[in-house]
């Protein structure tokens, strides 16, 4: 990038630095509410159910600031290199995590018809679920904060875990499904809200395959074996 002016040179840097914020920002509101809607559906809160479903434009927002920052550098400052990457990659990232947040909300739905009736011990089964998807979501973030590429080609290994558990989960809830009786619909919410944190996990996955890209500039969406390599050596080439 080789803008003609100080002027020209202040203005990219600012669109870039609030380009990175505003994704920061909406991982942000991202997680925050996927935690809301798990801790809804855990400890029975209608309030929380609420919120997330409400904070969902929020998320929304934020995608649309994102991409139209994104366009508006790409046409004015034609950046390239890693500040190419950048742009290309924070568009993504958003994209993904609008999709977590829609997750979210799916999860909030299910909780509060889930409200509806009495408790349901399954519930349980769900928590570690989420707590392997919140951590894989953690650090695909980081690793686009910090351009970590090795952080970020380590989350398709650890996806891996998290499909286990989530089958696991699935098998249980649909075994009770089939001997019937009155709790089936509740049952078969829970089912979804397992497929819906195995989502999350995927998606995550997506933002980590971006900071891979954004980082060493190598594409390793369908390339384990060079995933593997990077979380060796974590490079970085501009």
């Amino acid at each position: 990038m080789h803008p003609e002016s100080p002027h020209i040179i202040h203005e990219f840097d600012e669109a870039i630095s609030y380009l990175r914020r505003e994704v920061i920002s909406m991982a942000g509101q991202t997680r925050l509410n996927l935690e809301r809607a798990i801790h809804a559906l855990l400890e029975r809160d209608l309030d929380r159910c609420k919120i997330v479903i409400a904070d969902d434009s929020d998320v929304d927002e934020l995608q649309r600031s994102i991409d139209s920052t994104g366009m508006d550098i790409l046409v004015r400052f034609h950046p390239v290199a890693s500040d190419l990457r950048l742009v290309i990659s924070s568009m993504k990232v958003a994209a993904n995590l609008e999709r977590i947040s829609d997750h979210a909300v799916n999860i909030a739905k299910r909780a509060k018809k889930m409200l509806k009736r009495s408790e349901l011990s399954e519930v349980k089964l769900i928590e570690p679920v989420y707590g392997i998807a919140d951590k894989i979501l953690r650090d695909a973030v980081a690793a686009y904060t910090d351009r970590n590429s090795s952080l970020g080609a380590s989350l398709v290994e650890r996806d891996k875990e998290l499909d286990r558990l989530h089958k696991n989960v699935i098998s249980t809830l649909s075994a009770q499904l089939e001997e019937g009786g009155e709790r089936a619909e509740d049952l078969l919410h829970l089912i979804f809200v397992a497929r819906s944190l195995e989502r999350v996990g995927d998606l995550s996955v997506n933002i980590g395959e971006d900071a891979v890209f954004l980082g060493s500039a190598q594409d390793i969406r369908h390339d384990r074996r060079l995933a593997a390599e990077i979380e060796v050596d974590d490079g970085d080439d501009d």
